[in-house]
């Protein structure tokens, strides 16, 4: 591999035998390793491939602001809590947790700690995430001191999240996260229902919602060859079909985009199920 740029002792920004721009980690990889030089081999300890769109020279300078201890400890919590395999080489998830976790490591050793905003909405709408990040805060805590506060567990969840839909920074996911909250608010106001954010179909609701956030921000949404199934579901629950449109008014109003008639549709489907759930619950 020929050096590009060194970013400092430890970190290298390069480019691999297929013409490829990668991010080298390894104790004292830029030490006396001018730009087109080839990089020692053996100094390698990590080869980042950024393939979401993400500039690798941004995250190569993030990276280098990361000390090596802090990035391994990640790195290896990741992978022992089954969140990044083995053979991941993703920098995006990696260097936005060990960020995370030198502030939140510096904000420790100060005796300061920070009541996370979102802690109840981490618990409840992002149940599986928030089961991991509560793994890898004990994973991370088990290899860097000072100890890391359990609330920080909130903060690794939205990382995770933020991750799963490869989305540049954390504004996607509040946004995300604010979208869903006011559109369960909405079904529990129209339907006088308490509906448990841990049942089934709310479970389903929260997902389907997730990715139609993610479709609506990529100019990606259903339309077209579901209408058909669409002006059925639209027939079979008229009431669901207008709490829907409800909803849209919600994604419109916080995304600037109008919903499409077919995700309209799904969205009435989901509120069908979640609802009649719900009634069944209370019955």
């Amino acid at each position: 591999m020929e050096t590009l740029r060194v970013l400092n002792n430890n970190v290298v920004l390069a480019r691999d035998e297929q013409g490829q721009e990668v991010i080298l980690t390894g104790r004292g990889i830029g030490f006396n390793c001018p730009q087109g030089q080839r990089v020692d081999p053996a100094l390698i300890v990590r080869v980042f491939v950024p393939a979401d769109g993400r500039a690798t020279e941004h995250l190569a300078e993030v990276l280098a602001l990361i000390g090596e201890e802090v990035l391994r400890a990640v790195v290896i919590a990741l992978r022992e809590v089954g969140i990044e395999g083995r053979e991941s080489t993703r920098p995006t998830l990696a260097i936005a947790v060990a960020d995370h976790v030198v502030a939140a490591l510096d904000r420790a050793a100060r005796g300061i700690s920070i009541d996370y905003p979102l802690g109840a909405e981490a618990r409840t709408l992002y149940a599986a995430e928030y089961a991991q990040a509560q793994r890898l805060l004990a994973a991370i805590n088990a290899r860097l001191g000072p100890q890391l506060d359990h609330s920080e567990a909130t903060a690794l969840t939205l990382h995770l999240v933020n991750a799963s839909f490869m989305s540049g920074d954390l504004s996607f996911t509040y946004t995300m996260t604010g979208v869903i909250q006011q559109m369960l608010a909405v079904v529990r106001e129209r339907y006088g229902l308490d509906v448990p954010q841990q049942s089934m179909s709310a479970a389903r609701f929260i997902t389907h919602v997730r990715y139609l956030i993610v479709r609506v921000q990529q100019h990606q949404q259903l339309k077209g060859h579901e209408s058909t199934i669409g002006k059925s579901i639209r027939t079979h629950h008229s009431e669901a079909t207008r709490t829907a449109l409800q909803l849209a008014t919600i994604v419109e109003l916080r995304l600037g985009q109008q919903l499409s008639e077919d995700e309209v549709s799904y969205l009435a489907l989901h509120v069908a199920r979640m609802t009649m759930e719900a009634e069944s619950a209370e019955v």
